[in-house]
């Protein structure tokens, strides 16, 4: 099985549902979500936006390669009402993206691996952090918990007390 971490985000629509509809979707057909990180209230980032995120990071055991879990994921944002018409970053129900894949490195024309902008998102280090903060990225040779001491994103990231979200409790 692949070790997958992957990172969602909700900022318009009922962000929780939304969320709780994209994990139920991964947990169902794309893998077995073995760790959720705390959700975190962001900022937007790289356009502006008066919504704010609703963001977390899970991993999952997957037996899906990485273009064919691209395809399922892209598939359960289409799902949930994602639409891609351009390139910029827009408000959107929900988002999903392979953070890593293994200790796998891919460049291809529809994938990179790790994430290309891991290393600048505190909305993403910060909860991946929480779950694997010793994690050691394969291209930038540095732990989850110091590119989160030394990112230069310094936008809202607030946990959320989310024992009243997604059914959990903490």
């Amino acid at each position: 099985m692949n070790k997958v971490f992957i990172g969602i985000g909700s900022n318009i629509g009922n962000r929780e549902l939304n969320i709780e509809m994209a994990l139920a979707n991964i947990n169902g057909s794309v893998g077995q979500i073995i760790v959720q990180s705390p959700t975190y209230e962001t900022e937007p980032w790289g356009f502006e936006s008066k919504n704010h995120f609703l963001n977390l990071v899970v991993l999952i055991d997957t037996a899906l390669n990485p273009d064919d879990l691209l395809d399922a994921l892209q598939s359960i944002e289409r799902s949930l009402g994602r639409q891609r018409e351009s390139i910029v970053y827009q408000n959107r129900p929900i988002d999903l993206d392979i953070l890593f894949f293994n200790e796998s490195v891919v460049n291809s024309p529809n994938l990179t691996i790790p994430h290309p902008h891991i290393g600048e998102r505190m909305f993403v280090l910060k909860p991946l952090a929480d779950i694997a903060p010793e994690l050691v990225h394969p291209v930038l040779k540095k732990s989850i918990r110091i590119m989160a001491e030394n990112c230069p994103d310094k936008g809202l990231v607030k946990k959320v007390d989310d024992s009243q979200l997604f059914g959990r409790s903490n």
